[in-house]
C-alpha cells in the first residue's frame, strides 16, 4: 500500500473532467511559460477529449516504474474503433522462419503488463481480459509541442524521416547507423537488442523496423525509444509509428491518433522495456515482426504467431499508395539519434567494431516477400555519420543469422 505521503492516485474520471472544464485562460494561468494560443488550445483539448469520447470511467488504470498512467479501455472504445461496427481483424501465423533456428545467447525481454506487476499504488500493472492500456494524453504533453500538428510529428525538430527514402529537408537533425535491402515485402523480422543510452539534453535515441515504399514514402515501424520529451523518462520505451505521406500530414506515435487497433493486452505503447542489456555482461532483445495480412499490417512482439499478435494498422490508412495493399519496397533497421548540435549514443553507445556484449544489434534479419514465405535478409550497411555511429553487417549460423551491429557514442562531430 502507498505511505500517507504517497501522492493521491490520479484516476481516469478526474483526469477526464479536468481536461473537459479547463480553459484556456485558466490552463495558462498555472502555466505562465505556456505559449499556446487559445485557438490552438482549443484544438488540442479537442483532440484529448476524442481520444476518450464516450468514456467516462475505466475498469482499472495503473502506473509504470515511471509514473506514467495508463488506462484499461476496452479493445472496442479505443480510438482507432470508436464508431466501427464491424469487430477487429483476427491474426493469423506469420510465415515460418527460413531454415532451422538455435537457442539464442541472448535474455527475450517478457511482456511489459503481467498480474505479478504492482505499481506503487499497490495497482496490478496489467489490463482486465476485453481491455487494452493506453497511455493516458495529457493537455500538458501537447502544449509542450506547441502545436497539435507538432504533437503527431516523429521528431519536435520538424518533419520526421526514413533513413533512405526522405528527402534531405532537414540535414544535420537526424542521423542514422542501419541495414537495409531493396526487396518487394509484406514486412520482416528480426531481434532487438534493447539498452538504454543517455539521451541528457538531446531529444532522442531509437532502434527500430522500417517498412517502407512510395514516394512520398509511407511506412509502418516498431521499436524502443530514449525519448524523455515524450515519455518523461531515461528509460527505453516501445513505440510505434506510420505515416502516409512523408510524414508531412499524416502519422502518429501509439495510440495519440486514431490509427493504430490494437487486440493484445501484454503490451503497453509508450510504456518503459526491461531489463536492459549490461556492457560486457546480460543482453536481453525484444523479438519484432511486421506482417500484412487480411489487409492489415499486423505487428507481433515476443514471437511470430497468432497469439503474439498485438494488433494491426489497416491498410485503408494508406490511400493509394503501396503500404494500401502491402506492396513495401523497402526493409530497414537500425538506429536514429535527433538533435540539432550534439547528438546522443546510439544503441549501447559503442561503435559496431565492439562486437557481441558491447555494441547494440538486430540479429535473425528475415522478410517475408510478396511471393510468401519467409527468406534471409541479405543486408547493406549504412552510417553516414561514421565519425560518431557505425553499423557492421554480417551473417552466421543459427541464432544469429543475418545480423548486424551498431552504433556510437554521438558527440558533436558527426558528419
Amino acid at each position: 500500500m502507498p505511505s500517507r505521503n504517497e501522492p493521491h492516485f490520479p484516476d481516469f474520471s478526474t483526469f477526464i473532467g479536468r481536461v473537459n472544464s479547463t480553459g484556456h485562460e485558466q490552463f495558462t494561468a498555472a502555466r505562465p511559460t505556456t505559449r499556446v494560443g487559445a485557438e490552438e488550445f482549443d484544438a488540442m483539448r479537442a483532440h484529448v477529449q476524442s481520444l476518450y469520447s464516450g468514456i467516462e470511467e475505466v475498469p482499472h488504470s495503473f502506473v509504470d516504474d515511471n509514473g506514467q498512467v495508463f488506462d484499461c479501455v476496452p479493445v472496442e472504445r479505443q480510438p482507432a474503433l470508436r464508431g466501427v461496427t464491424e469487430a477487429p481483424a483476427v491474426p493469423v501465423d506469420a510465415p515460418a522462419a527460413p531454415g532451422p533456428r538455435a537457442t539464442p545467447q541472448s535474455l527475450p525481454l517478457r511482456p511489459q503488463l503481467r498480474s505479478d506487476r504492482i505499481d506503487k499504488f499497490g495497482r496490478a500493472m496489467s489490463c482486465p481480459p476485453g481491455t487494452i492500456a493506453l497511455r493516458r494524453v495529457t493537455l500538458e504533453e501537447l502544449a509542450r509541442r506547441g502545436t497539435l500538428r507538432n504533437f503527431f510529428r516523429k521528431s519536435p525538430l520538424g518533419t520526421g524521416q526514413h533513413p533512405r527514402l526522405s528527402p534531405p529537408v532537414q540535414a544535420g537533425v537526424h542521423k542514422y547507423a542501419h541495414a537495409y535491402q531493396i526487396a518487394g515485402n509484406l514486412g520482416g523480422h528480426s531481434f532487438v537488442n534493447v539498452w538504454d543510452p543517455s539521451v541528457g539534453d538531446q531529444v532522442f535515441s531509437l532502434s527500430q523496423h522500417w517498412y517502407a515504399g512510395g514516394s512520398p514514402v509511407q511506412t509502418v515501424e516498431c521499436g524502443y525509444q530514449i525519448y524523455p520529451g515524450k515519455y518523461g523518462t531515461t528509460q527505453p520505451c516501445l513505440f510505434i509509428y506510420w505515416t502516409a505521406d512523408g510524414y508531412q500530414r499524416t502519422g502518429c506515435y501509439n495510440h495519440d491518433c486514431s490509427a493504430f487497433v490494437q487486440t493484445n493486452s501484454a503490451w503497453a505503447f509508450g510504456g518503459t522495456l526491461g531489463p536492459v542489456s549490461v556492457s560486457g555482461g546480460a543482453q536481453y532483445e525484444l523479438e519484432v515482426a511486421w506482417y500484412f495480412n487480411g489487409g492489415n499490417w499486423w505487428l507481433y512482439l515476443g514471437g511470430t504467431s497468432a497469439s503474439n499478435a498485438v494488433g494491426y494498422y489497416p491498410g485503408s490508412l494508406f490511400g493509394s499508395g503501396p503500404l494500401a495493399s502491402g506492396s513495401a519496397s523497402d526493409v530497414d533497421y537500425g538506429g536514429e539519434v535527433v538533435d540539432n548540435t550534439a547528438w546522443p549514443p546510439m544503441g549501447s553507445g559503442a561503435f559496431a567494431e565492439a562486437g557481441w556484449q558491447f555494441a547494440a544489434y538486430h540479429r535473425d534479419v528475415y522478410y517475408y516477400p510478396t511471393a510468401g514465405g519467409a527468406v534471409e535478409a541479405s543486408l547493406t550497411a549504412s552510417q553516414p555519420s561514421p565519425n560518431c555511429f557505425t553499423c557492421v553487417v554480417n551473417h552466421a549460423a543459427a541464432p544469429w543469422n543475418e545480423y548486424f551491429f551498431y552504433g556510437g557514442p554521438g558527440g558533436t562531430n558527426c558528419s
